[in-house]
Order: structure tokens, then sequence, then C-alpha cells
């Protein structure tokens, strides 16, 4: 596999697959990255700003499946649009993924939206991954590559999650009345995708979430009695001092419809709520301290 973009989610993705056999290459932002991934196992080149690889065609060259998760900019995404022709020439490759974000539906008032439901992006960032799906659609279009699409709700995981919010004193419960979000669990994603290269079905769009969207709220004050802490006061959305990320992300309110996962993939979730993802942290946590 080739990883355009080894960040949290790919390169958790990439310590599975090395275990299983898999030769896993990609790029880091900064030689620093580059040097932290080969410790693992795996093959890095930086890629950052723009900066194409020294050599696409070597690079890619062995790789039967490509993984694309950096975010597009206002041009575009930058792995396209520096090493688009060189992805799509590529020998041996039959599966690429390219992960996206179930903000290209825009708000939804709370209803239940299907991949069956036409984008409606609202923001800008919706908009942005919108044309890069298709961008990404494009250049794979009439070749032997198999290309999906991975709508990926709020990613949280080992390092990154409200126990370690609570824990750090920097949890938040920003209340915003009937505000849902889903969630998935950053190995729960790897499952979903090691399943789709199994079974490849060229343009398929998959949203990838939980099955419990709920306020943030919720899963703030169940991390803070799993730690037997108190939870922190409740803010009005429209007193909070939020980033301009986190205010679009309450700016839209949407279900995510998950059926496709179990019936096309045959995905059962490890953690189908943040109930069984942080009791799963935690664990990890454990077995980790105990080595």
């Amino acid at each position: 596999m080739f990883c355009f973009g080894l960040g949290y989610t790919a390169a958790r993705l990439a310590a599975r697959l090395v275990a299983r056999g898999w030769t896993v290459a990609g790029t880091a932002r900064t030689p620093e990255g580059r040097d932290r991934l080969a410790r693992r196992g795996i093959e890095a080149w930086v890629f950052d700003d723009g900066r194409p690889l020294d050599d696409a065609p070597a690079a890619l060259a062995g790789a039967t499946h490509l993984l694309a998760s950096i975010p597009p900019g206002p041009e575009g995404d930058p792995a396209l649009l520096a090493h688009g022709g060189d992805a799509r020439r590529a020998p041996a490759l039959r599966w690429a993924g390219y992960l996206s974000t179930p903000a290209v539906y825009g708000d939804r008032g709370g209803a239940l939206v299907s991949e069956e439901d036409a984008p409606a992006p609202g923001s800008g960032r919706g908009r942005r991954r919108l044309a890069a799906e298709r961008a990404w659609a494009a250049a794979f279009a009439g070749t032997g590559t198999a290309l999906q699409v991975f709508r990926l709700a709020g990613i949280y995981g080992p390092g990154r999650n409200a126990v370690e919010q609570a824990r750090a004193g920097r949890a938040r419960i920003v209340e915003k009345p009937g505000q849902v979000f889903n969630r998935i669990h950053v190995d729960d994603i790897g499952t979903i995708l090691m399943a789709s290269m199994a079974r490849p079905a060229p343009g398929r769009v998959y949203n990838v979430a939980d099955d419990l969207p709920c306020p943030s709220g919720d899963v703030v004050r169940h991390a803070c009695a799993l730690l037997g802490l108190d939870p922190p006061e409740p803010v009005p959305f429209e007193a909070a001092e939020l980033s301009p990320m986190a205010r679009s992300f309450y700016s839209e309110c949407k279900r995510l419809d998950t059926r496709r996962l179990r019936d096309e993939l045959g995905v059962a979730l490890a953690c189908p709520t943040y109930r069984e993802g942080l009791a799963a942290i935690l664990r990890e946590e454990r077995a980790g301290a105990g080595r």
C-alpha cells in the first residue's frame, strides 16, 4: 500500500497491515516524520506544500493499493495535483481509497443521511472535499483501479479522545440544543478499509460512522465518569470560544446511515458507540502500562 498522507488514521492502519506482512510506504510532511515512520517499518517520502515526490513512478511502481488522506486546499487535493497522473499510470494498482468527510452533505437539520442522498455542502470545507472526491474519481475513470470514497465521521482513538481531554483538564461541553454528531474509532476505520480492499466496488461511497449520533457533552460526561471526575460546566454554543473549524462542525447537524457498511462490506463495528470506544482506549492504555 502507498499512502498519500501517513497521518493519524493512515498510520494506524499501516501498523496493522505491516503486522500482517504488507509492505507499506507513503508520505510525511517533514523529514522528522519520515524518520519516525521508518523506525516503524514504513518507507516514507517527504511531501508537503505542493513539493512533488522525487521519483513518484518508482514510489508507486509496486503499489497494489493506494490511500489518499491529505485534506484539499483551495486549489484542490495536493497529492492529486502533483501526482494524479503517476497514480493513474501505476502499473499494479487495483484499489484506491479517498478519505473524505460528511461535510459534503451540508446541514440536514438532524435528518438521517445515506450515501444515496445528493451532496449539498454548505461550507468551504465541504465544497473542497466534494471537489476532491470527484477529482479522484475522474483520475481513475477508465482504468482497472477501483476507487472508493469514505466519508469519515469525527475520528477518535488512542491519543485523541475525550478521556485524555478530561484527564488533562481540557474537556469542554458546548451545548447547542438538538445538535448531534456521529463518531468513529480509528481502528474501526481500518477494519472498514480492509473490508473494502477485500471487496472492491468501483465508485462506491461509504458513510464511516458509529451507530449512536449524540451530543458531544454525552461523550465528555461519560469520559469523566470513567475517570471519577466531575464533568465541566456546560457552555452555551453562542458563548463558546470556538475555532473556525469547530464552529463549522456545529453549524451542521445530521445523522449518518451506516447500513451499507454492514450490508455490503460485512463489517460489525468493534466500537458501535462511544462507550465501547472509550473502554477500548482505556484497555489499550492499561495493556501498554503493563508491558
